[in-house]
């Protein structure tokens, strides 16, 4: 899977989770970028790409996130 395969599909699950259809991440997009990105959020969206790739994070890595690009090469990383 390339990248802006995984950054459209990303953005899909983005946007669901925080309910902002306009919204566009990339690789550099951190919490500080989205309003509603907190903490409580962020389990939210860890779940929701986990059953977008049909893979799971684990813990150090979901604490470990600096941006979506860790994300994307974490989802790399797992073939799916």
């Amino acid at each position: 899977m390339t990248d802006k395969q995984i950054i459209d599909r990303l953005n899909e699950v983005f946007r669901d989770v925080f309910d902002d259809s306009s919204l566009e991440v990339t690789a550099k997009t951190t919490a500080d970028d989205i309003e509603d990105w907190d903490s409580i959020e962020h389990i939210t969206l860890i779940g929701a790409v986990e059953d977008e790739f049909g893979m799971r994070f684990k813990m150090g890595e979901v604490s470990g996130m600096k941006n979506v690009g860790e994300m994307i090469d974490i989802i790399r990383q797992r073939g799916k």
